[in-house]
């Protein structure tokens, strides 16, 4: 039994690695450094808002907001980042911003409501895409400053700027989860909520903080999408929280909550990105890709349906 249990613990990094191996041996320019640097800038974006809405899976929660979140935050930043305008900070600061309010907003409307989070943040959804449409006038936001597109396209140290957030995000997120208090807390939220708020914790503290966390990744993201397509498209990011859900799924967060690692989200989003750059590489129709993300999908909750009624 103990080895079954290593074995669901490490199976999406050995189905991850058995994957790549047999890339290698199909295609020769898999494992090349440029190939894996396109791979990780192309997942960056992805990875951000997965890490966020691993926070809020884990507590039992859901956040389908993430896409609208992505555009808002985008188009606030290309209004404020014209050439010989405001400092480079000021459209940086006011898109996290943003995040972190249509977050907090989440965050107060379940725990005061208690609506389901699945239908608040459908409802966040339509209401930030009306936003970034309302904002941007339903046009995109073009002529932004050299400065503000370097985030995106630019390298520092020799690696591109967006693996170098991709980094820093992930060590901090991981830090959060697995090295404070917070991260306890949301564990044992996911676990078992009203056992939680019998044990003294804040639980409607917890939940704020969680979809705030969500939301302010997700405006680094529409800054970052942003940046790299030199504009603030008010329709950007549509689709993007089912890719960043299907990431923390595959990466083994358990969709009833109280499991789930930021570690195991970052495998979740190679094993998309690997599998998407593997299909191209093979020349293989884009078709397919959907095809094959839904079934490792189907195949991860059922693992995880497995797991959580052998734990009874």
């Amino acid at each position: 039994m103990r080895y079954i249990n290593k074995l669901r613990h490490y199976g999406i990094f050995i189905v991850f690695l058995a994957i790549c191996i047999n890339l290698s041996l199909i295609s020769p320019q898999f494992l090349t450094i440029s190939n894996w640097t396109i791979i990780i800038t192309q997942v960056s974006i992805n990875a951000l808002l997965a890490f966020g809405v691993t926070f809020v899976i884990i507590t039992g929660g859901i956040d389908l907001s993430l896409g609208s979140i992505v555009a808002v935050s985008g188009v606030t930043a290309a209004m404020l980042a014209h050439p010989n305008t405001y400092p480079l900070i000021v459209p940086i600061l006011a898109a996290l911003f943003a995040g972190l309010l249509i977050g907090a907003f989440n965050g107060f409307m379940i725990t005061k409501s208690k609506i389901a989070p699945f239908i608040v943040t459908l409802g966040t959804m339509t209401i930030g895409r009306g936003l970034a449409l309302i904002l941007s006038d339903g046009r995109p936001v073009s002529n932004l400053s050299d400065s503000f597109v370097f985030i995106g396209s630019g390298k520092l140290l020799g690696l591109p700027i967006l693996i170098l957030i991709l980094v820093i995000m992930f060590i901090i997120c991981s830090v959060i989860l697995n090295k404070t208090t917070l991260g306890r807390y949301i564990y044992a939220l996911g676990g078992n909520e009203q056992a939680a708020r019998a044990s003294g914790i804040m639980v409607t503290r917890v939940k704020m903080m969680v979809y705030s966390i969500s939301g302010v990744l997700a405006g680094l993201a529409g800054i970052l999408l942003t940046s790299r397509i030199t504009t603030g498209q008010p329709n950007a990011g549509a689709g993007f929280e089912l890719d960043a859900i299907a990431a923390v799924v595959i990466g083994g967060t358990s969709t009833s909550g109280g499991k789930g690692s930021i570690g195991g989200t970052m495998i979740g989003v190679l094993l998309i990105g690997v599998i998407n750059n593997s299909l191209d590489l093979l020349n293989v129709s884009s078709y397919y890709q959907q095809v094959v993300m839904g079934l490792i999908i189907i195949g991860a909750v059922v693992l995880d349906s497995l797991n959580q009624k052998s734990n009874y």
